[in-house]
């Protein structure tokens, strides 16, 4: 191998090392977009936070670009921001928190090398937080817990401890330790030094939070009871062995715990610098052969999401690649490893929200923006080199479908372009029924709010109204043309097929349905 080769790789190696790469995922509400922008206040790369999407005379928050979401107080897609800390690359991923958009959120999870899942003081673990923890456990993916909303009342922080390790498995190994209960909230002892750190809101909460550093004798004179109790909880916790192991953390067995509050950014700064200190850089990623990927190897990445009219006067498509490998450099030609043909990469951008800059280069961990990359879908491979394939990514079968269509047939190519777009973009899955022909697609869908996004966007960005008619179908599963041919003669059943990759799917009403019409045709191929 010759030295250029070698000092290529080495450079690639010390950038990657610089690299955190990570997303933030709750339950609804509990305060991921607040937390992207407390952080990327942090990193002084913004001057105010939003905060609560734009209440009152402030802002919405950056992470949520699109229309629906300002206009509506939440985030229905993923959002990539990148900014520097210390010495240190974060490329942030914030996440949609609604079951609605699972699928969205478990892409995003493929391509983050840890999380940072916030939970609300007062509420606890609620299903959707559950069901994520589950997905990063799948995914051995390392988990910072962030107890969020401690200036307002919740439950006692061991009970919480408790409850964390009750009900996922993962051992709490709390890093700072809150001084004061849910709603009276006076600052963190970090766990490591033994430091208190007294915290205070800033006038508005849109800026960065007032800290100062007490001994442990002036906090015990002003905080008196309160101190009492924080330093009597710290024994406990040190008696039952819940101290920080980084291998633990890095094997997700164990899940480091912060306390604080992101709407007033209070621990949010102790969040940060333990990201960059604990969070794993990217490693060797397996690829679809069984093999690992090194990170110093020849360029090589995947798309894991799409978004159109992300900048409306241009109306264009950006495709969402994480690097895994190798030094991207804009302008390079790639194949694409699907269809083997080449790819040119002249329009590459860093993404910070809805905001855009062009980058010459880029390295793993990083989440690049391929802009006009019509020929890309989410899941599709990029490499330089020797071939590489990375393993697709989830799917999950649709639960309500309904029939779109629009009255003004000036508009039927704008329609027609819409659906293609969200399609492409995996916002819902697009059906073609042979009973209502192509003027009448169908849309498939984890959940409901997929069709409010749908017809929302359809008409914010193509000027198309439509209606829907819902459709008495809950369960999909995937059949053959064998199969379609027996299902003609059920009633109460349909065969569709899903346009993006031509899979024929059976529909029906009821998991029931499905098993009595499977029974009676032992040779029907359904695969749910």
């Amino acid at each position: 191998m010759s030295q250029n080769v070698l000092a290529s790789a080495a450079g690639v190696a010390v950038q990657a090392s610089r690299r955190r790469t990570f997303a933030v995922i709750s339950h609804p509400d509990a305060g991921k977009s607040t937390m992207t922008e407390a952080l990327a206040l942090h990193a002084r790369v913004i001057g105010q936070a939003g905060a609560v999407h734009g209440k009152g005379d402030r802002r919405g928050v950056v992470s949520d670009w699109m229309a629906m979401e300002q206009q509506r107080g939440i985030s229905v897609t993923s959002a990539a921001l990148q900014f520097s800390y210390r010495d240190t690359v974060i490329n942030l991923l914030d996440t949609p928190g609604h079951a609605d958009f699972s699928e969205d959120t478990y892409r995003v999870l493929t391509a983050v090398d840890s999380a940072v899942m916030l939970l609300d003081a007062a509420k606890g673990l609620e299903p959707q937080t559950l069901k994520l923890f589950e997905v990063c456990r799948q995914r051995n993916i390392p988990v910072m817990t962030f107890i969020n909303k401690w200036d307002r009342p919740g439950h006692d922080a061991l009970a919480l401890m408790d409850e964390i390790e009750q009900r996922i498995g993962l051992k709490p190994t709390p890093l700072t330790w809150p001084v004061g209960i849910a709603g009276q909230f006076h600052g963190v002892i970090d766990r490591r030094t033994g430091v208190f750190t007294r915290m205070q809101r800033s006038p508005g909460g849109a800026d960065l939070a007032i800290e100062e550093e007490m001994s442990a004798a002036e906090a015990a004179q002003r905080y008196g009871a309160d101190w009492a109790t924080a330093t009597e909880e710290l024994e406990l916790l040190a008696m039952t062995g819940a101290d920080h192991d980084q291998d633990a953390f890095l094997a997700a067995t164990t899940t480091p715990v912060l306390f604080g509050a992101a709407v007033a950014n209070l621990g949010v700064r102790q969040l940060l610098n333990l990201l960059v200190e604990l969070a794993p850089p990217p490693s060797a990623r397996p690829t679809a052969a069984g093999t690992d990927q090194p990170v110093d190897g020849a360029f090589s990445g995947f798309v894991f999401k799409m978004q159109a009219n992300m900048n409306r006067a241009h109306r264009d498509q950006v495709a969402f690649m994480r690097i895994c490998s190798g030094r991207f450099e804009r302008g390079m030609i790639v194949t694409h490893a699907g269809t083997g043909k080449p790819f040119a990469t002249k329009y590459a951008q860093q993404i910070f929200g809805q905001g855009r800059d062009t980058i010459d280069e880029a390295f793993p961990g990083d989440v690049v923006g391929l802009v006009n990359a019509t020929t890309l879908g989410i899941g599709d491979t990029l490499y330089a080199g020797d071939p590489v394939r990375y393993p697709p990514l989830p799917s999950f079968p649709p639960e309500h479908f309904a029939v779109v269509r629009t009255s003004d047939t000036s508009a039927f190519k704008r329609f027609r372009r819409g659906i293609e777009q969200l399609d492409g973009e995996g916002v819902v899955q697009v059906l073609r029924s042979e009973q209502r022909g192509d003027q009448a697609p169908v849309l498939a869908a984890v959940g409901p709010m997929q069709f409010e996004v749908a017809t929302f966007r359809l008409e914010a960005e193509f000027g198309v109204k439509v209606q829907l008619d819902h459709l008495p179908y809950e369960v999909a599963a995937r059949t053959d043309a064998a199969g379609r041919e027996i299902l003609r003669t059920e009633a109460n059943v349909e065969v569709m097929t899903r346009v993006r990759d031509d899979a024929l799917l059976a529909v029906f009403p009821h998991r029931w349905r499905m098993r009595s019409v499977a029974g009676r045709h032992p040779d029907l191929r359904l695969d749910a």
